[in-house]
């Protein structure tokens, strides 16, 4: 029987939020950000485990959500490091022995939908790697450090990524471990996995899949919580 492992990343202190209280952690309906996250991937029940990769200092407060709100597929609650890419390390090394496959999600994506989830981790079963991602609506411009627009890429090959991103647990730490070597560092783990030469495919999901980063995001967030996934079902 293959083993499905999730890595939730939030860690980060969200200065773009202007809060003093870090954005996973803010009231969205009547429970933190994070918790809503937790309980979708807690609800799927091929999810084998949890690990949760958060700041330091909040990790006995999230070890209290656990507890509180019977997130018994949560196994580890561990201090983030010093970049998103040493957080999922550490979320990948303490995942069970014999886990096959691995989704690593956002924090303060609370709205994937669960059907997106399974296509995003069947793609990787086919493939090896695969992410949630979505047609970009907008013209792009590639602009200098002057502010001087020195290209427009073709809209149609441009797709913003969202989470989950799902790999075979061996390639994605195998991915890891080189760019450690390296030293280096991506924006991603399918940068990651791209470095070392393997395809990662592209899973279309929808645009109601934000990462809640900025103060605008609040209330489109309450929206969609109360209006398109319905709090009851997250």
């Amino acid at each position: 029987m293959e083993k499905l492992g999730v890595i939730i990343v939030a860690a980060g202190k969200g200065s773009r939020m202007g809060t003093a209280e870090s954005k996973q952690y803010l009231q969205l309906g009547h429970k933190p950000i994070l918790v809503h996250t937790l309980q979708l991937f807690q609800n799927i029940h091929e999810v084998d485990e949890i690990i949760l990769v958060v700041g330091g200092t909040d990790v006995d407060r999230c070890r209290g959500y656990v507890q509180d709100h019977a997130l018994s597929k949560v196994t580890h609650v561990l201090a983030g490091g010093a970049e998103r890419q040493d957080s999922v390390r550490r979320g990948l090394d303490s995942l069970q022995r014999g886990t096959t496959w691995v989704l690593v999600h956002d924090g303060v994506r609370p709205f994937v939908k669960k059907e997106h989830v399974f296509d995003c981790l069947l793609k990787a079963q086919e493939q090896g790697a695969a992410v949630l991602a979505v047609p970009v609506k907008d013209t792009i411009k590639i602009v200098d450090t002057e502010k001087r627009i020195q290209s427009t890429p073709d809209r149609r090959s441009l797709w913003a990524i969202q989470t989950p991103q799902a790999f075979r647990f061996s390639l994605l730490q195998e991915a890891h471990e080189r760019a450690l070597h390296d030293d280096f560092m991506g924006t991603d783990d399918a940068m990651l996995v791209e470095r070392i030469g393997t395809t990662v495919h592209v899973v279309e999901g929808d645009y109601y899949n934000i990462k809640i980063t900025t103060p605008e995001d609040l209330p489109w967030a309450e929206w969609i919580l109360h209006n398109v996934r319905g709090e009851g079902q997250l």
